[in-house]
């Protein structure tokens, strides 16, 4: 009797796991019970080809499952436009994540966000990051004071072996701290800017660790696993970042004059807007929690995401022959000195702009992007959605796409080259995400790729150091992390 009730179990359990659940949802496929296609992705790192595979039989509309999680994925920039730009209010909402409210103690920033909160302070980012120079000439000479920096931390070590990445990593946290906290680190906050540095680098080895990811998006299952735990891994992050953050929140709370209108940086802007919701008799809305988190946000965003694209860039540059000779060709042409590149030269380098593009495509950072969610009951390709269910803008499918990028994983900037030698725009190439979730900082992000790219290279020739190039395989790791590489720098004026 015993043995027919747990058999009964197994069948009732297994014909809820792989059909029941599944039944009003788009195909995709079939899940494994609690920890759904996570095994599949794992398989693939970073996923890139179980999402291409998956598209290829199931079209640009299915399910996935992250663990118990089903997530519609949508994977044709057709689909995109269709979904998330001229129906974005119904996927406007970011699905919730446990793991990021326990770093965050809560619902607190603006990735994390949704409603009327979220709407609130993603205008005031936008509007205070657009006072604060975002896209205009002061933002231009922020990131050029970075720019002669690296050439003086470069030039130290001109001709030998040197860590490039480091270099870069350093002034694009420069920039983001002075957008958001007004300084640069300079040498006398060096152990500070360590400390943060290497938190990251803690962080990159254990989230994409079996253990973690399992945890994240399986909780049953992975806290039994073996190895540090999820629990640990938050409090690390929660000691050090906010620590930081919330220190130089005060910091700039005792010395700002809140009689002024302008502000010198986003902590600033914010706390002066919190004086005045909270003389309006709200304490909510700009609360101290809430400046830490879109602190967060913000350096993270504009650090993180910016080093690793960096980093891939020279990667490719010098592991594809002919590409930085063709690059200094031009700018040779345009610029013909050692003089600083600026955004007014910009349009007169479609090569270089278009090494750029075709590295953001290549490098393709986010295998899996933005779980949205939806914001009321919807129908997707003919299948009903209820609300709050998790759908995703695959973009990693788009920039792979063959009708689009023939022999995709090939790296060749002469496909945003047109027949007159102009730059192309390609529509589907959408590194920063489309619709109402894009991202905050792209102008920022744009400008200083640009920036710092085109004048490391017209300064100096990029040589591989005694190791080769930087490698640009991907499949040891489920995301996709900054490249580690030293190199050798030489003077080319």
């Amino acid at each position: 009797m015993i043995i027919l009730l747990l058999f009964t179990a197994l069948i009732v359990f297994l014909g809820y796991e792989l059909y029941w659940k599944r039944r009003n949802l788009p195909p995709g496929p079939m899940p494994l019970p609690l920890i759904g296609n996570m095994m599949a992705l794992y398989k693939e790192m970073p996923g890139y080809e179980c999402f291409r595979r998956w598209t290829r039989e199931y079209g640009d509309v299915y399910t996935c499952w992250l663990g118990a999680k089903p997530c519609v994925m949508i994977t044709s920039y057709d689909r995109l436009k269709e979904t998330f730009l001229r129906d974005g209010d119904t996927y406007k909402d970011k699905f919730p994540n446990p793991f990021n409210e326990k770093i965050r103690g809560g619902l607190y920033g603006i990735v994390e966000t949704n409603g009327h909160f979220w709407s609130t302070h993603r205008r005031f980012a936008l509007s205070s990051l657009r006072d604060l120079g975002f896209g205009k000439d002061l933002m231009q000479q922020k990131i050029l004071i970075e720019v002669e920096e690296i050439f003086k931390k470069c030039d130290n070590q001109i001709e030998e072996e040197q860590d490039v990445p480091k270099v870069l990593n350093n002034a694009v946290a420069n920039v983001i701290n002075q957008v958001v906290f007004g300084y640069r680190f300079d040498e006398s906050k060096e152990e500070e800017f360590r400390k943060l540095t290497d938190l990251m680098e803690y962080q990159e080895k254990k989230a994409t660790t079996f253990k973690i990811q399992m945890e994240a998006f399986a909780p049953k299952i992975g806290r039994w696993l073996p190895g540090e735990s999820l629990e640990k891994m938050i409090e690390k992050w929660k000691d050090c970042f906010y620590t930081f953050f919330n220190t130089q929140i005060e910091n700039h709370r005792q010395k700002i004059d809140f009689d002024t209108e302008e502000s010198e940086d986003y902590a600033e802007a914010y706390l002066k807007e919190q004086k005045k919701q909270e003389a309006q008799g709200d304490f909510e809305l700009f609360s101290n929690n809430q400046l830490s988190n879109t602190c967060l946000d913000l350096w993270l965003a504009g650090l993180s995401t910016t080093n690793v694209t960096l980093t891939w860039i020279i990667a490719y540059i010098m592991n594809i022959q002919g590409v930085q000779e063709k690059m200094q060709e031009e700018l040779d042409k345009v610029v013909g000195s050692d003089r600083l590149v600026t955004t007014a030269d910009k349009n007169d380098l479609p090569y270089m702009n278009a090494v750029i593009n075709e590295s953001q495509r290549c490098a393709n950072i986010l295998p899996i992007n933005l779980l949205h969610a939806t914001t009321k009951d919807t129908v997707i390709n003919g299948y009903p959605i209820k609300k709050g269910t998790a759908v995703i803008a695959q973009l990693s499918t788009v920039l792979l796409d063959e009708k689009t990028f023939p022999d995709p994983y090939t790296f060749n900037p002469d496909r945003f080259i047109d027949e007159n030698g102009k730059l192309k725009k390609v529509e589907e190439l959408i590194p920063f995400s489309i619709g109402k979730r894009q991202c905050l900082g792209e102008g920022l992000a744009r400008m200083e790729l640009f920036l710092f790219i085109s004048n490391l290279f017209n300064r100096y020739k990029v040589s591989p150091s005694s190791e080769g190039p930087p490698s640009i395989d991907k499949s040891d790791k489920i995301g996709v992390f900054p490249r580690k590489f030293k190199a050798v720098l030489t003077k080319r004026h």
